[in-house]
């Protein structure tokens, strides 16, 4: 043990330096403070979204999950994730729809209330992606239920996503 605190401290930090900051995609407090209110404007409460994955490789799940992280805080913006359709505002569906998910991602929209909101993520929710369609894939989210946004990347980062989701509630007015 000695020789291994001898040895950590002959060598020192071996680490390359923190990356430096990057706050411009940071929201202002008053940018979060009006988006809010735009929010609550038109909805009268929170804006809660069920996502539904439809057949995706996950790497759209990942940036949709760094939106709850501190950084983005879309919680502090009066926006949450909830587990059942039957309380969603809006639904934000990634991936290609393969067919054994065109029953499912419907039905799940029948269960949405009105008015609903329908946001494709990524581009093979845009478009199909590479997948397209095929006898395993009905292609875009827009071949099985009606879309409102379609916000593009692979995957797309987690501030186009928040673009996406503010320009469908703008588009609700």
């Amino acid at each position: 043990m000695w020789r291994m605190l001898i040895q950590i401290a002959k060598t020192g930090l071996r680490t390359e330096p923190a990356p430096e900051t990057n706050d411009d995609w940071r929201v202002a407090r008053v940018e979060a403070e009006r988006i809010h209110a735009d929010i609550l404007a038109i909805l009268g409460r929170a804006l809660t979204i069920r996502e539904v994955d439809a057949g995706s490789c996950n790497g759209c799940e990942l940036e949709i999950h760094a939106l709850n992280n501190p950084y983005y805080n879309i919680e502090g913006l009066g926006i949450k994730f909830v587990a059942s359709p039957r309380h969603a505002d809006m639904l934000l569906v990634t991936g290609p729809v393969s067919r054994n998910m065109a029953v499912a991602l419907q039905r799940t929209w029948e269960a949405t209330p009105a008015p609903k909101l329908v946001v494709a993520v990524g581009d093979c929710g845009c478009t199909g992606g590479i997948f397209g369609e095929s006898y395993a894939s009905c292609g875009k989210v827009a071949n099985v239920i009606p879309v409102d946004v379609a916000v593009p990347g692979c995957p797309p980062p987690p501030l186009d996503l928040l673009r996406g989701i503010l320009t469908a509630i703008r588009g609700r007015q």
